[in-house]
């Protein structure tokens, strides 16, 4: 079945794609930027890159990080990265939404997806 994969263009600099707002929810479900890169598979380096990248692109922060290491720091979602990652989500299945008849349409068009279709015929060659 043919699926959509939602990304907004921010800006010319900066996105929003279903990976950060993978990484704004496992933040905010374990309360660390380690802890989520680790639960995503993804190194911490990378993580920390993608929320600076989302906290440069709004006016104020979607994440705020304290220092601490393993007895205190952490990170959280502030209401506003709260806010951008269900607005994200809401898109997402809006779009699913106004498209599924459409997309179910392809998936029957799809190779493979019923009965075996005959070749095209070709052209006849021309002499």
């Amino acid at each position: 079945m043919p699926r959509i994969r939602l990304h907004i263009h921010l800006s010319s600099d900066h996105s929003l794609g279903p990976g950060k707002v993978a990484l704004l929810e496992a933040i905010e479900a374990r309360g660390s930027i380690s802890a989520a890169a680790r639960d995503l598979g993804m190194a911490y380096r990378h993580a920390w890159e993608l929320v600076d990248d989302m906290n440069r692109a709004f006016d104020s922060p979607i994440v705020r990080a304290t220092s601490g290491g393993r007895a205190g720091g952490g990170a959280r979602l502030t209401p506003l990265g709260r806010s951008v990652a269900l607005r994200f989500r809401a898109m997402e299945a809006a779009a699913r939404g106004a498209i599924a008849a459409d997309l179910r349409a392809l998936a029957r068009e799809l190779r493979g997806a019923g009965a075996p279709r005959a070749a095209p015929a070709r052209a006849a060659r021309r002499r």
